[in-house]
């Protein structure tokens, strides 16, 4: 395995819910050794955080789940279990969030920073976060 490499797509989802699987696959590729090295300053942080306070569960509690287990829909199930039972309207409400987050809002200056740091600047369609991921990880072109 490589030690750059970089986690699914935040649009994949689990049981319905969008950037889940990606938090996922951070964590499992970082206690492999082998996640690129720029998300290692924040793993934890960023949406991931975010989404674990959307669940109510401890990032700390979830990082060690996901290691002892081989599915993401078990994880989710924890998550059920131990933080928050969500509902579709909850996923409806945290997919929008994490769709069009970077357009136009408080994380507008951000995106625009490592748009310019990856030397993507000059792509207009690149209006969101999870947009910018799917080409600074080489998803798209």
């Amino acid at each position: 395995m490589s030690a750059d490499q970089c986690p699914i797509s935040a649009y994949i989802e689990t049981k319905g819910l969008r950037y889940f699987p990606r938090m996922l696959s951070k964590i499992r590729l970082m206690a492999a050794g082998t996640l690129r090295e720029d998300f290692h300053e924040m793993i934890g942080r960023g949406l991931d955080a975010r989404l674990c306070n959307h669940l109510r569960v401890d990032y700390e509690a979830l990082r060690e789940k996901t290691l002892s287990s081989t599915t993401d829909e078990e994880v989710f199930s924890w998550v059920q279990e131990n933080g928050r039972d969500i509902n579709e309207t909850d996923i409806l409400l945290w997919n929008h969030y994490v769709t069009k987050l970077g357009w136009r809002d408080q994380v507008t200056e951000s995106l625009a920073n490592r748009k310019a740091s990856s030397g993507l600047a000059d792509r207009d369609e690149i209006e969101t976060m999870i947009e910018y991921f799917e080409y600074d990880e080489g998803r798209k072109a």
